[in-house]
């Protein structure tokens, strides 16, 4: 029988007083909390799955908040996510769920809470990927690691490699504001694998050292090697990270 693995790990880094992200497998949601060592899950590949991780916005009110309400909110949702359409609708409540948690148009001490989202919907035959914001998804081959989402940031300016800034959340205004969620369709390959990340992870570690340590590691390890990348590299921020491989049995 085909299944999925996903390995995943939820950290606060090292200069952030608390974790405001959260992360979605399956059923399965760990919402502003830290985990020790990366959680390991096995679904067998059929009904819809997503994985997902959500980030909640630094510098607002109640990021963690946000970030939680997401990922609950797309782990009920999970397995009627078998289209565009409704993965779009579902990312579109989200981010009226979050304005509404907020205090909708009569604010309080939530006002402008935020969150990014980003992840993938497994089916038999394809894949989903979608995400509003900057954490991102990425698919990793013998070609090397290719970003599959789209960053919601301006262009960055020359020598510049991130940006603190997104263009486009889930919430993150003190009115209401309709997301355009990025959603692609992958075919999908036995042997597959992804990697699912907040920016925790992208913004201290190269491109070219996460897929070193993808093509050197699987599953669990690769998972812990990632999160000691960006430790070491400072973890100047909150570090939540999902692999994902899907069986070629």
């Amino acid at each position: 029988m085909r299944y999925v693995a996903v390995s995943a790990l939820s950290h606060p880094g090292l200069l952030r007083e608390r974790n405001e992200d959260s992360l979605v497998a399956g059923p399965w949601t760990l919402c502003a909390t830290v985990t020790e060592s990366p959680q390991t899950f096995v679904f067998p590949l059929g009904t819809p799955l997503v994985v997902a991780v959500a980030d909640g916005l630094g510098g607002h009110p109640g990021g963690d908040v946000a970030s939680a309400l997401v990922a609950r909110r797309i782990a009920s949702l999970g397995p009627a996510l078998s289209s565009d359409d409704t993965l779009r609708d579902a990312l579109s409540a989200c981010n009226r769920s979050v304005y509404e948690a907020a205090g909708g148009d009569e604010p309080g001490e939530l006002a402008a809470m935020g969150t990014t989202v980003a992840g993938l919907v497994v089916q038999p035959d394809s894949l989903l990927v979608f995400n509003v914001g900057d954490s991102r998804v990425f698919a990793a081959s013998g070609d090397g690691l290719r970003q599959v989402s789209v960053d919601d940031s301006p262009p960055l300016e020359p020598g510049q490699r991130t940006t603190s800034i997104v263009t486009q959340c889930l919430g993150g205004s003190p009115s209401y504001r309709p997301v355009r969620p990025h959603v692609t369709t992958e075919s999908l390959s036995p042997g597959a694998r992804y990697l699912v990340c907040t920016d925790g992870l992208t913004d201290p570690v190269p491109t070219d050292v996460l897929d070193e340590v993808m093509r050197e590691h699987d599953d669990g390890r690769a998972a812990f090697e990632l999160w000691k990348a960006a430790i070491e590299a400072g973890g100047p921020d909150n570090i939540t990270l999902a692999v994902v491989r899907v069986s070629d049995e």
